[in-house]
């Protein structure tokens, strides 16, 4: 059973999806998230084979998470992060609350004033259901959750995946008191972008982006020079002093923007135009991570495995909501010099002439930007 008619793809040893189809129209944005699958194209929606119950399902979770990027999880009480996404996900809040449960995260729900739901516009008729798009709203919530337990989330869901649509819904939750983080999991080409880019630019907020999971290649809205473009990259487990070794994700998207000027943080000199991507976080499939939410099979609910930079993008939110650092797009992540990036130095997402617009090294690099966090020194 395919996601969205997508193939199956492989990374390393493990096999996965994309849940939101490919093939999109001019204006139009897809969500970047992939759900971990078996040969025939079935979720692994459940815990580990042979768990029982009360055992922590498979892929990463919160603590795994927080260790790998050094930061606590707490610090947010006050702070909002929204959630854009596209389509309706009635389940939203009952799945949530799974999540959280399973991992001891304090309760987020409508009664206790910490979650909420609202269309683009702000109001309470909700869009129809879409399960690519629900899918990509669980892993959404679940990762700001992870990172951020004390935090209230806003999910704005847009009436259609259009970019048009989509911008309205980031307006929306900008125009939201107390939001502090604007998390978007989606993108598409930057042809005819431009009419929709100002609704990225909101400063004191922190826009977080993911670049793509097309491999080497620019995508927008992470191509604003509005906004935190954040790459993915693989992580695993390491008999290091910290614990914890990252490489690029061979799909995780980064490039030269065609559209957009370059911004006055950054400072590479081969790309004349805005580079993606400014950070990273955990995005490979073959190191997923765990989340409670739509199988794909009518309403069931179960756990999954997720990758895509659709992981980074609200892991990186939720470290922002934590951590009460404002942004003005990624011009702090670029004055940082006090070390506060693990820096990913191996991968490649493509085929770019061995430059640093698609190949990882020492300092910046397209696929994984500055690297991934310590804690919030760098944000």
């Amino acid at each position: 059973m395919a996601f969205a008619g997508e193939p199956v793809e492989r990374s390393g040893n493990v096999l996965h999806q994309a849940v939101c189809a490919r093939a999109i129209g001019r204006g139009e944005a897809r969500c970047f998230a992939h759900v971990d699958v078996d040969a025939r194209g079935n979720p692994f929606a459940g815990k580990a084979p042979t768990a029982s119950p009360n055992v922590t399902p498979s892929g990463y979770g919160p603590a795994d998470l927080r260790s790998a990027y050094s930061t606590s999880g707490t610090g947010g009480a006050g702070r909002t992060i929204a959630i854009v996404d596209a389509y309706g996900y009635p389940n939203a809040e009952a799945d949530l609350a799974v999540y959280r449960a399973q991992y001891g995260l304090p309760a987020c729900t409508t009664a206790n004033g910490c979650f909420k739901v609202v269309n683009q516009s702000g109001g309470s008729s909700l869009p129809r259901y879409n399960s690519g798009w629900a899918q990509e709203q669980a892993l959404d919530l679940d990762m700001a959750s992870a990172m951020c337990q004390d935090c209230k989330i806003l999910l704005v869901q847009a009436s259609s995946a259009s970019l048009a649509n989509l911008a309205a819904a980031v307006n929306t939750a900008a125009a939201t008191p107390g939001v502090f983080v604007i998390s978007n999991s989606y993108g598409g080409g930057e042809s005819g972008s431009s009419s929709y880019e100002s609704a990225y630019n909101h400063p004191g907020i922190a826009v977080t982006v993911s670049t793509g999971d097309s491999g080497y290649g620019a995508q927008f809205p992470a191509t604003s020079n509005h906004v935190i473009a954040v790459g993915g990259t693989n992580l695993k487990r390491a008999s290091n002093a910290r614990g914890w070794a990252e490489t690029a994700w061979s799909s995780g998207s980064s490039g030269c923007s065609t559209v957009y000027a370059k911004p006055s943080y950054q400072s590479d000199s081969l790309c004349t135009m805005r580079m993606e991507a400014d950070i990273s976080a955990v995005g490979d499939p073959a190191t997923g991570v765990a989340v409670y939410g739509p199988t794909g099979k009518g309403s069931q609910s179960g756990w999954l495995v997720f990758g895509g930079t659709s992981v980074s993008a609200p892991l990186i939110g939720g470290m922002y909501g934590a951590s009460g650092k404002t942004a003005n797009a990624a011009s702090t992540i670029y004055a940082d010099a006090a070390g506060g990036f693990n820096d990913v130095t191996s991968g490649t997402n493509g085929s770019c002439g061995g430059t640093y617009f698609c190949t990882a090294g020492a300092g910046y690099d397209g696929p994984t930007g500055r690297g991934t966090p310590i804690g919030s020194a760098g944000l």
